[in-house]
This record gives structure tokens, sequence and C-alpha cells, in this order.
């Protein structure tokens, strides 16, 4: 009779959250940037029905990384939490921080369980208030940690060199061209320094913008509207301030 095989605890762990940083890292990259006005959503996605970025309720937004099917799984899930807690109580009861504690009991679960593998996604839950300060962001690592994070916050394969390229340049108070020329920056930046570009049609870009008169904050950028914010990013703070008065033309919800 054989003896079976014995792996201690913590390497078990290790060995199951390794696996599941490597599965992350082979994704790109994305980062969620506070702005004067609100909260920016911007990644490298060139499909243009697989969305990284997603609406959960009416102030609050989704992001991840890693594979898709797994993070579609989880903003299903936060969804029909919401709506559910939205309907039940009162819209106000829902908030980012009970959807971050939802989302982190379930990836905490999987994480620990030995009948099935960890997930491969890295969540961002962020929630847009009446003003800065309101502004809430949380990351969620495959453990099921929370990790509240203030500023900007970048999550997939390079995040650890994106997050201090934007630590070093992020500031108050930026304007959404501004924000957005920051964030495509650091996208751009390769792993040994180098920079290269991303074309619009390769970017996938979207807001929690606290000034819209809707309940619903979320909103895409596409097409025209992030043209002339990537122009007004890259000609200055004057070509930034025409761009935000004409932000609302071509929005999807």
């Amino acid at each position: 009779m054989s003896t079976p095989f014995y792996v201690s605890p913590q390497q078990a762990m290790a060995d199951r959250a390794e696996y599941a940083r490597k599965g992350i890292a082979r994704g790109r990259s994305l980062v969620v940037l506070q702005y004067a006005d609100g909260i920016v959503f911007v990644g490298e996605n060139p499909s243009r029905a697989l969305h990284k970025f997603s609406e959960i309720y009416d102030r609050i937004g989704f992001a991840a990384a890693g594979k898709y099917n797994e993070y579609e799984n989880l903003r299903i899930g936060g969804v029909r939490y919401a709506d559910l807690r939205g309907y039940t109580y009162d819209r106000d009861d829902v908030t980012a921080r009970g959807l971050a504690n939802v989302y982190a009991q379930t990836l905490g679960t999987i994480f620990s369980s030995s009948a099935e593998k960890p997930y491969e996604v890295e969540l961002v839950v962020a929630e847009v208030g009446d003003s800065p300060e309101g502004d809430q962001i949380y990351r969620l690592p495959h453990d099921g940690s929370i990790v509240d994070e203030h500023g900007s916050v970048a999550v997939g394969g390079n995040a650890e060199q994106i997050s201090g390229y934007l630590d070093q340049r992020h500031r108050d108070g930026m304007t959404l061209a501004e924000a957005l020329k920051l964030a495509v920056q650091a996208l751009s930046r390769d792993t040994n320094g180098s920079e290269r570009e991303i074309p619009a049609e390769r970017l996938e870009v979207a807001v929690l913008d606290r000034t819209r008169p809707q309940k619903r904050k979320f909103k895409r950028i596409v097409g025209g509207q992030l043209s002339r914010l990537l122009e007004a990013g890259a000609s200055g703070a004057g070509a930034a301030s025409t761009a935000t008065s004409e932000e609302e033309d071509g929005a999807e919800e």
C-alpha cells in the first residue's frame, strides 16, 4: 500500500496563490483613477463585446482582469445581489463596501477549497460619491482579501509597475482628459521600460460621472468622444476643457 503524498497547508496555499497569479498575469492590465468629476476605468481591450468594465448599480462600477468566464460569473452575481438588496430595502443600501464584502466571501471560499481551483481573477469595485471625498475604490485579489485604494489602482499582468508609475504622477483634481492621458501612458509602458502606442480602437474606457443628472452614473466613452479626450489630453488643458464640455456626445449607456 503506497503512502499518500503529504503537502503542508502552507505549501498548498502558496501553490494555489502562485497558480492564480500566473493566470492573472497572462491578461492585459487595467487602471482605475479618480478625477475631479468621478472615477475613470481604462484598459486595453481589442474586443468590443467582451467588456472588462460594467455597471453594477446606480453609482457602482466593476472592473476585472483575468479569465473572462470567471469574472463574468462574479459580475452577474454582483448585479443580482445589488438588485435584490435595492428592491428589498432601499437603493441607498446598495454600496461598494457591501458588494466588496460579498465578492471577498466568494473568492475566499473558492481559494481555500481544495475541491476546485482558485479563480484567476482580480477585481476592482468602485463607487462614486457626491464629492471626491465620498469616492470608494476596493481592490480584491484572487484570495478574497479587500484592499481600500485611494487615487489610483492597477490590476492585471503588469500591475506593480503601472501602480508605481501612477502613484508618482496622479494628483487630485485632474480633468477627465488628463486622467485618461495618464492612464494610457501607464498602460503603454512595457516591463523593459520602453513605451508603445495603444490606438483608441483598442481602448475600453468608462466613467462613473458624479455630474450626471441621472441616478445611473456609469457610462462608456466611445467613438468620437474618446478621440476628442485623447487629443485634449495630448494638447493640454485648454483643449481638455473643450472636450469636457462635449463629453455627453456619443456616450453609450
